[in-house]
């Protein structure tokens, strides 16, 4: 009964797959040493390293986290050569950070520096003010790369900035991107209608867009969520469906009142993992050879994911 009635409030706070051959038009940058192999479900070359930080930008303050590139894994170590795409992470409803570590370890892997603020993580968080703390993180990195001293000095590549989040956060990452004329980029996990509406921010945005979710997910369901926010959406964009998958399947582990899925979280993660990171490299223009796997036939026909999407 409680786990039932945690569900619906949960859905009170955070407030089809037909397949097409798309050809989407998004503007390639120069390949950078971001991807260095060709399965993105696996490692990326980078070290992993990380640095909790104050973000202090664009009338924002909140502590975070930065997963990015090392020249060597651990804490505080020099980023590794090289200019990174930039990436901010919305976390869930009342779900610390440290749930995402797996797939912010496998982003940074891949070249990106994620920063995750810990910001409204309480019972009754504000949706537009998170969306303004992950463009707050964006704004923060951005002026980390011209900071003489920053550890992230001359390491940002600018052009390339992104938005990411699960839940909650993924809602709050559209809302956000609605804002953020420097954002290129949008892929979200099981992205939750918020207040003001992600669906409605959904169908503002012209960069490319990505809305994962899982077909067994009980508390922000495909249905209801994620297929809104891509029905709403122009070109281009695409929904991916992991059959089995399952809510809190996107974490690293399930708390009280979590649901369950079909799959193991082993195998959810793993594509989810594959899917994001590709999309991610490919739109932010890291790897324009991900073609296949973000809009082709690769992507259409991955086994265990249910592709939709539109040009």
């Amino acid at each position: 009964m409680l786990r039932q009635l945690l569900r619906v409030v949960t859905s009170l706070l955070l407030t089809a797959a037909v397949v097409f051959t798309v050809t989407p038009t998004v503007e390639a940058l120069p390949t950078t040493n971001a991807s260095a192999a060709t399965d993105p479900s696996t490692t990326g070359p980078n070290p992993v390293a990380y640095s909790d930080v104050t973000v202090s930008a664009a009338g924002r303050s909140y502590g975070a986290r930065v997963w990015y590139p090392g020249s060597t894994a651990g804490s505080n170590t020099p980023v590794a050569p090289g200019h990174h795409p930039g990436l901010a992470f919305g976390h869930g409803f009342f779900q610390g950070i440290t749930q995402y570590d797996s797939l912010l370890k496998h982003y940074a892997s891949w070249g990106f520096i994620v920063v995750t603020p810990k910001s409204q993580a309480g019972l009754f968080p504000s949706h537009s003010a998170f969306a303004d703390d992950l463009n707050a993180a964006l704004t923060w990195l951005t002026n980390q790369n011209t900071t003489s001293g920053s550890r992230f000095a001359g390491a940002v590549d600018t052009g390339r900035l992104g938005l990411s989040g699960h839940s909650m956060g993924g809602g709050a990452a559209l809302l956000a991107a609605s804002r953020n004329p420097a954002v290129r980029s949008v892929s979200t996990l099981a992205a939750a209608e918020t207040n003001p509406s992600a669906v409605t921010a959904s169908a503002a945005l012209t960069v490319p867009a990505q809305y994962v979710g899982g077909s067994a997910d009980t508390i922000a369901g495909v249905a209801d969520n994620q297929q809104k926010m891509f029905a709403a959406k122009p070109a281009p964009t695409q929904l991916r469906v992991i059959t089995g998958g399952f809510h809190c399947g996107f974490e690293d582990s399930s708390g009280f009142g979590c649901d369950s899925g079909t799959i193991t979280r082993a195998a959810q993660q793993k594509l989810t993992q594959g899917v994001t990171t590709s999309f991610l490299l490919y739109t932010l223009g890291a790897d324009t050879s991900l073609y296949d796997q973000v809009w082709g036939s690769a992507a259409q026909n991955l086994t265990g994911v249910v592709y939709s999407a539109k040009h």
